[in-house]
């Protein structure tokens, strides 16, 4: 049972495939973008790797929140995708990437973007069945036909639910 426990990682989103992709990307990236030739191509760079970082650091920060706040994130980090499509696509026109590495970051955003995508989805099931569970135990509550006349209302309604 301790090996189970070992096996899973104290920050939970780590375990995401997602996670390593997108940290997996950031790290790729900044290796084929190598070191800028002046002051231009550095800040181009800077934000381009930021981009890519934001992707991974989005995953990181909505995991540990609500599933509703976590959806927000992953849309977040959606963004963070298309902009970094951009920047390939800009990277390539001015020489940064070469044709086969423009290829390789388009690709590997488009992966993003679906495990991304299906992240979501997921939790929008989840909570549409969370959502169901509980209109389901509305049906079963008691149903109150007569209004209560008295102004101490909260002390005559049952509060234990």
């Amino acid at each position: 049972m301790e090996d189970q426990e070992k096996n899973a990682s104290f920050f939970r989103f780590e375990d995401l495939r997602l996670y390593a992709k997108a940290t997996d990307y950031n790290s790729w990236l900044m290796r084929t973008l190598g070191e800028p030739h002046n002051k231009r191509e550095e800040s181009f760079m800077a934000s381009f790797c930021r981009s890519s970082l934001d992707i991974a650091l989005n995953i990181a920060e909505g995991s540990s929140r609500n599933k509703p706040q976590f959806e927000y994130y992953l849309k977040i980090a959606k963004t963070a995708i298309r902009e970094c499509v951009v920047y390939t696509t800009v990277a390539s026109e001015i020489g940064l990437l070469d044709a086969e590495s423009s290829q390789k970051s388009r690709e590997t955003l488009m992966e993003l973007t679906r495990m991304v995508g299906a992240l979501i989805i997921s939790i929008q099931r989840s909570n549409a069945g969370r959502r169901r569970e509980n209109d389901e135990r509305d049906n079963l509550a008691p149903t109150y036909t007569s209004p209560i006349e008295d102004d101490d209302t909260l002390n005559q309604i049952d509060t234990s639910f």
